[in-house]
């Protein structure tokens, strides 16, 4: 079955911040405790995805990937915090967990790049965690190059350092 991308409606908001819960709880919990990835609930991430998408859907765009019906993987992407014009802000990329080694990330990044092109930015960058050596690999097989800054996040009380990636459009 061949996965299908479109952009998100209202109606996706809850199950994007349930599939959201899953993916981190699935791509941290080697490196972070448990509780720091049992909250927030699926529910309230999708409450948070309610209210981010009620502020940013002017300058942002969710794009969901679905599977046979099935809502299987994100990606949104808006511009830069630095408010550089020429550069795009690679906000999230999170698949379910079955998903991963199928292809859908790569799809979905793909679109997010072709997306900010289509924007005319000229530069994408992104923040990814220092720790997720997996995810980090997959940008790199992208084309995507650490830039050395880092920041520091908290997810629940753990502190999570962050490394600032980018690649030209």
């Amino acid at each position: 079955m061949t996965v299908t991308l479109r952009p998100a409606t209202e109606g996706d908001l809850m199950a994007v911040g349930a599939l959201h819960q899953r993916s981190r709880v699935a791509a941290y919990s080697a490196f972070l405790p448990v509780e720091a990835l049992a909250d927030p609930t699926p529910e309230a991430m999708g409450a948070y995805w309610t209210e981010r998408w009620r502020w940013e859907r002017d300058s942002h765009r969710l794009t969901v990937a679905e599977r046979a019906g099935a809502l299987v993987g994100f990606s949104y992407l808006g511009p830069d915090d630095e408010d550089d014009p020429a550069t795009g802000l690679l906000n999230a990329i999170h698949l379910e967990p079955t998903e991963q080694g199928r292809g859908t990330g790569r799809l979905v990044m793909v679109d997010a790049l072709d997306a900010m092109r289509a924007r005319g930015w000229r530069h994408a960058v992104l923040w990814v965690l220092r720790e997720n050596a997996h995810a980090r690999s997959f940008y790199e097989r992208g084309g995507w190059t650490s830039t050395g800054v880092e920041r520091e996040e908290h997810i629940g009380a753990a502190r999570t350092p962050q490394v600032r990636y980018t690649r030209p459009l």
